[in-house]
């Protein structure tokens, strides 16, 4: 019995490796920083399911948010050093901006 689970056990952690490799399985997370009132990316593009987390790098607040259709968000007001994430559900374009600075903009393409 005990050989049958550690073999089981082997073919699940296998199994679980090669799906890894190949990135059916985990999510990807990117962080896009925020300094000198810009997104350290304007453009970048994830997957359905990753999460980008927005970290502030400024000695003053960010509001990041999106009224698109891809995500719908607002992450509210936070200081520096802090970060907010938003996992991204559905494939489109998102136009993100901060509320507080008006000319930090970046678009996040979500492909499948």
């Amino acid at each position: 019995m005990k050989k049958n689970h550690q073999q089981c056990l082997g073919l699940v952690l296998k199994g679980t490796l090669i799906a890894a490799m190949s990135g059916s399985v985990l999510a990807a997370d990117t962080v896009v920083g925020q300094k000198n009132k810009e997104f350290t990316v304007r453009h970048l593009k994830v997957k359905v399911g990753d999460t980008v987390s927005f970290r502030n790098d400024d000695p003053f607040f960010h509001n990041v948010f999106s009224l698109s259709d891809a995500a719908t968000f607002d992450l509210g007001s936070y200081p520096q050093g802090q970060s907010k994430s938003v996992t991204f559900k559905k494939p489109g374009k998102a136009e993100i901006e901060c509320s507080i600075h008006p000319n930090m903009k970046m678009v996040v393409e979500v492909e499948q």
